[in-house]
């Protein structure tokens, strides 16, 4: 290998935006940490969902499938990153002219790449990893000694159904005072020594 001066600079200067780059995260990092004003309440402690309001608890199980399309979409999106410089050898006219076969070999390199890839993609598909698997809702049942009749006679029966407006108005404050507090006695009673 050739030790000139300049690839020596191209590293340093790869190396040293690299450098600028972490002291720029770590800045601002640290900026919004110090001038950020800080009023927590419990809205801004809140679950956030795109204005909705959040329904039921934080720990679902996902389904795994959108891990799955997510590495499929990845791959297919890295694929890209292999063709563009593929495509800007493959157009040089001096590469070409120096060696008609070039251009042949690099089209079957990356027809052998796209191959691989397409056969993935078709294994994948194949086994179905790409169906989505729609759930089967199951009616909760419970093996329970009463017996079906029982349950008919109690859905059968008409049941009498009272106005509690009418009732409430007519009883006076103090004995539906009277009748609302619980008469409950205390079960320990704490004792304190004197000294």
């Amino acid at each position: 290998m050739d030790d000139h001066p300049g690839q020596l600079s191209e590293y340093g200067s790869i190396l040293l935006m690299g450098i600028i780059g972490v002291i720029l995260v770590c800045a601002t990092i640290g900026l919004a940490k110090f001038i950020s004003p800080k009023n927590p309440n419990p809205i801004k402690q809140s679950t956030y969902e795109c204005g909705e309001e959040t329904v039921g608890t934080s720990w679902v199980q996902f389904n795994p499938r959108f891990y799955v399309i997510a590495l499929i979409f990845l791959l297919f999106d890295v694929e890209l990153i292999f063709v563009f410089p593929w495509a800007t050898v493959f157009g040089n006219r001096d590469l070409i002219a120096a060696d008609s076969r070039w251009g042949w070999f690099t089209l079957i390199e990356m027809a052998i790449f796209l191959g691989v890839l397409v056969m993935g993609l078709v294994y994948v598909w194949r086994r179905g990893d790409l169906n989505w698997i729609k759930p089967i809702h199951q009616k909760p049942t419970t093996d329970v000694k009463i017996p079906l009749s029982v349950y008919d006679t109690l859905n059968a029966r008409e049941y009498e159904i009272k106005d509690y407006k009418i009732v409430a108005q007519t009883e006076p404050p103090a004995e539906r005072m009277a009748a609302e507090t619980p008469k409950t006695s205390v079960g320990f009673k704490p004792r304190f020594k004197k000294t």
